[in-house]
């Protein structure tokens, strides 16, 4: 993890090779790309960014990733994402030509919390750029994304990077990236190789679901205050809700 401040990108600055590459991608195909994740320094501080840039090219939203990861399997794996990464402080929900869009970064999707609050704000998809490790992904990386859809009703989107068998990493990728639908369904799905999916999001669905059993207005008024309670909790910063 050391060797991440030796790819650490200023992207507040203007010099980050990956947020140009994924403008120019954005400026010449005339659409939204939600940027997976790259090491940001900022402050001396290093964080896990996702950016999200717009069919003109530019940065529309940046998410620091909120829950660093942290895993000690005996026999298998050890690590610590605080070690080395700083946790974000906002939650990030944008306003795209695709709908609005909530974001988080890997293990943010461990966190009903998050996707309740980004419910509460209208997104209408919550993409989280992930690189779950084979012992987890096995474990959870379905059911978690199932889950934070289910749960709201609403769209989820993940991107992993594709698994290398020959790797000599400690790390291995699960891979197996998706688009899940408001009732839980796979809409599209890649292996654990390399691969373009393409997979269609009819924001109609989320209107059909929720008339069909609206979960928030069957919450007793416990629920309703611990939800609330939630969605109020969090220091939102209004300027990290954009609109392109």
């Amino acid at each position: 993890m050391e060797t991440m401040r030796s790819y650490a990108e200023d992207i507040d600055g203007g010099r980050s090779p990956s947020v140009s590459m994924l403008s120019e991608v954005a400026a010449a195909r005339k659409i939204t790309i939600v940027g997976g994740s790259v090491p940001e320094m900022a402050s001396g501080q290093l964080f896990n960014t996702c950016c999200v840039v717009g069919p003109d090219g530019e940065i529309k939203a940046k998410h620091r990733k909120l829950h660093l990861f942290g895993i000690d399997i005996p026999g298998d794996i050890t690590f610590r994402e605080s070690d080395t990464f700083t946790a974000g402080q906002e939650p990030t929900v944008v306003d795209t030509d695709v709908g609005r869009i909530g974001i988080g970064i890997c293990h943010d999707i461990r966190f009903p919390e998050l996707a309740m609050l980004y419910r509460s704000r209208g997104a209408h998809l919550i993409c989280y750029p992930s690189a779950f490790n084979m012992s987890t992904g096995q474990l959870l990386w379905d059911l978690m994304q199932k889950s934070r859809a289910v749960d709201n009703q609403l769209f989820v989107a993940t991107c992993s990077p594709a698994r290398d068998p020959n790797s000599q990493s400690d790390f291995v990728a699960w891979g197996n990236s998706s688009l899940i639908g408001p009732f839980g369904e796979v809409l599209a799905a890649a292996g654990h190789e390399d691969a373009t999916v393409i997979g269609e999001i009819d924001l109609s669905l989320i209107e059909a679901v929720r008339r069909q059993g609206e979960i928030c207005a069957g919450r007793t008024s416990l629920w309703k205050r611990r939800v609330e309670g939630i969605c109020t909790g969090w220091s939102m910063s209004r300027g990290n809700e954009r609109s392109s």
